[in-house]
């Protein structure tokens, strides 16, 4: 699925316009999200999504097959005849994204940077979190450090989630600082202290610094919230190009490097390979759904591949 041109052009950086226009594209997708239906609250039925509330919706005439533990006893006192409270599933779900905006990110040899794509995700789930009346914010971070928008359902907060992926995303090639490295599971943890239970958390990000910490992790955030991965990774990664002499820059220097030495070659491709065994093994284990998004993808058409597989 390769990228409109029209709509995605080539470039390192991202800007507050670019995320702003992905509004209109957003409307094209269908957020993930329990149908809002009635139904009697007998403790047999489980929602879709682990820990989504129930909310009182009406009170009926009792009828034939009703659940006796849901009678409203005040009503049918009142009334002289059997009245059952009926309940939905609440339709509103606090999502949070974490947007992964560290140096691995700022890499791409097609298209676009890995961070530009993790920033056009968040910004699609963002603006259709809003379309669709859920409550929306997370946590954007960097090596250096991260920022927390608490989950609102108003433009507000959206616009929070893009000024503060902009501002992260075009400080990338400034020179790193000593602070403290903040790390993915640094997010996940700041994401289990935002989070409501019965939310959403989407996590994008490569995951090039997952290890047994983040599976913990994850583990614990998904025990009361439904999770969804996006991986976003470039070609390069995965394949060497054809044999031959390539420069790379850093945005600053120039090196070139030789992908002809055919051991050199098994081996990169032998170690792309693990890492992405080791990720989807992480995510199989805590039941999370990976989404694998490259570069030259369309990231509209690939949540919506993503989300109607789940």
């Amino acid at each position: 699925m390769k990228r409109k041109n029209h709509q995605f052009k080539e470039r390192a950086y991202c800007s507050i316009d670019d995320l702003m226009r992905l509004r209109f594209d957003a409307k094209a997708l269908q957020m993930p999200s329990a149908k809002r239906g009635m139904r009697q609250q007998t403790g047999q039925h489980r929602s879709k999504f682990r820990g989504r509330g129930m909310e009182f919706a009406e009170v009926r005439v009792y009828q034939p097959g009703d659940d006796v533990r849901t009678i409203d006893w005040r009503v049918t006192a009142r009334r002289q005849k059997p009245h059952t409270k009926l309940f939905h599933e609440e339709r509103e779900r606090p999502i949070c994204i974490i947007c992964d905006q560290s140096i691995s990110q700022f890499f791409g040899s097609q298209i676009a940077f890995k961070s530009v794509v993790s920033a056009e995700i968040t910004a699609l789930l963002s603006w259709a979190a809003l379309f669709y009346g859920d409550r929306v914010g997370g946590i954007v971070f960097s090596d250096s450090q991260h920022h927390e928008i608490k989950p609102a359902r108003n433009r507000k907060s959206v616009m929070g989630m893009i000024k503060a992926i902009e501002q992260y995303n075009q400080a990338l090639s400034a020179q790193q600082n000593d602070a403290p490295r903040v790390t993915l599971n640094k997010a996940l943890l700041e994401a289990r202290r935002i989070s409501k239970p019965g939310g959403l958390v989407f996590i994008v990000s490569d995951f090039q610094d997952s290890d047994a910490d983040t599976r913990r992790n994850l583990h614990q955030l998904a025990q009361h919230n439904e999770l969804i991965a996006i991986q976003v990774y470039d070609p390069m990664e995965l394949q060497l190009p054809p044999p031959g002499i390539y420069p790379v820059s850093d945005g600053q220097d120039i090196a070139m490097i030789r992908t002809d030495d055919k051991a050199f070659r098994n081996h990169y491709a032998q170690a792309a390979k693990e890492r992405q065994r080791l990720v989807k093994e992480m995510c199989d284990s805590t039941t999370t759904p990976l989404i694998l998004m490259s570069t030259r993808d369309d990231p509209v058409r690939v949540l919506k591949h993503g989300f109607f597989l789940r």
